[in-house]
C-alpha cells in the first residue's frame, strides 16, 4: 500500500471503492511517499513502541509503522476508510483498526481509545506510548492538546502532520499573532519542532494552506514545575479568551466580587507584574508563576 499510495492509485482505489474524501473530516491524503519515512524516522518507530495514529486513512503510514514492529492503534472515523487502512494491515497482528472518533468531546478523548492504547502498554514491558499521524486538520488541536496534559497516557513523543498554521501557533513567541492558549500550553509541557514545511502540492486533494510536520516531546521536568496542569490549562484557556483586555481586568472578571480592580493591581504588583500588561505578553514561565500564585490565592 505505502508504495502505490500517488495520486493516481489513490484516484482509481477511490473510484472502484465509491469513496470521495470528505473536506468536513480534513481528508488530505500525502502522495510524497519519502514524507511517510519522513514521519516515522523522526518519530523513531521501533518494536518497543505503542503507537497511537488518529486518521489513518488509507493505511499506507499504518502498514509502515508495523512492519517496523510497532503495536499501532489506528483511528480512523470513516467507516470506508477504516475497511481501507484494515486491508492495509491485513497480516500484521500488531496492528488494531478502530472505526471511532478519537474525541468524546473537545475535550475529552475517546474511552475506547485510551482502552485500546491501555491494552497495548499493558501488553509487554517497557513499551513507550507515541501519536505518529498525519492528524485531520479538525480534530489536530484537542487530539495533540487532550493527550498532551493527560495525566496517564502522556506520549513520550508526538510526530505530526498537522495545517502550519497551527504549527507556527504552537511554536509561537510572545507578543507575536500567533501566540496564544495552546503556545503557553505545549511550551509549558514540552519542546517543540517543526521537522519539515510542506506545500499543498504533496497532498490529494490539495489542501489550500501549507501544511507542517512537527515533533512534540513532552517534559517531566517541564510538567513538574507546572504542577496541577488541570489548572494551569483552564487558567491560560480563560485568560486567552480575553487577550486584548488587560490582565487585570481579565482576573478581576474570573473572581468577580471576591476582590476589586484595585486589590488586582495591588496583588500583581506583589507578584512582579503589571496589571496594564495583556496576555499575550507574558511568557511561559510568567504564566506558570501566575498559575501557581492564583491557585494559592483562590484554591479550586
Amino acid at each position: 500500500m505505502a508504495i502505490r499510495q500517488t495520486q493516481s492509485y489513490l484516484r482509481s482505489l477511490f473510484a472502484r471503492r465509491g469513496i470521495t474524501p470528505r473536506r468536513q473530516w480534513g481528508q488530505n491524503f500525502l502522495i510524497d511517499l519519502n514524507l511517510h519515512d519522513v514521519i516515522v524516522k523522526a518519530a523513531e518507530v521501533g518494536p518497543a513502541d505503542v503507537v497511537l495514529e488518529v486518521g489513518s486513512g488509507t493505511g499506507a503510514l499504518t502498514s509502515l509503522m508495523a512492519a517496523r514492529g510497532a503495536t499501532v492503534v489506528a483511528v480512523e472515523v470513516d467507516p470506508a476508510l477504516a475497511r481501507l487502512t484494515a486491508e492495509a494491515v491485513a497480516g500484521l497482528p500488531n496492528a488494531r483498526v478502530l472505526q471511532e472518533d478519537a474525541l468524546r468531546g473537545k475535550h475529552e478523548l475517546s474511552p475506547i481509545v485510551l482502552d485500546a492504547v491501555r491494552s497495548g502498554l499493558a501488553a509487554g514491558p517497557g513499551r513507550h506510548l507515541k501519536l505518529v499521524a498525519n492528524l485531520p486538520y479538525n480534530v489536530a488541536t484537542p487530539v495533540i492538546t487532550n493527550l498532551l496534559v493527560h495525566a496517564e497516557l502522556c506520549p513520550e513523543l508526538m510526530v505530526v502532520t498537522i495545517q502550519r498554521e497551527l504549527a507556527d501557533r504552537l511554536s509561537a513567541r510572545p507578543a507575536s499573532p500567533a501566540y496564544g492558549a495552546v503556545s503557553v500550553l505545549v511550551q509549558a509541557l514540552a519542546e517543540v519542532s517543526i521537522v519539515r514545511v510542506l506545500p499543498p502540492t504533496v497532498f490529494w486533494p490539495r489542501p489550500k494552506v501549507d501544511s507542517a510536520v512537527i515533533a512534540i516531546r513532552p517534559v517531566a521536568a517541564k510538567r513538574a514545575q507546572v504542577g496541577d496542569v488541570a489548572w494551569f490549562h483552564q487558567l491560560i484557556r480563560q485568560v486567552f479568551l480575553h487577550r486584548r483586555k488587560y490582565l487585570r481586568h481579565v482576573l478581576a472578571g474570573l473572581w468577580r466580587d471576591q476582590w476589586t480592580k484595585a486589590d488586582v493591581d495591588a496583588w500583581l504588583e506583589a507578584q512582579g507584574l503589571s496589571g496594564q500588561l495583556r496576555a499575550e505578553a507574558l511568557d511561559v514561565a510568567e504564566f506558570r508563576a501566575l498559575a501557581q500564585a492564583l491557585k494559592e490565592r483562590w484554591p479550586p
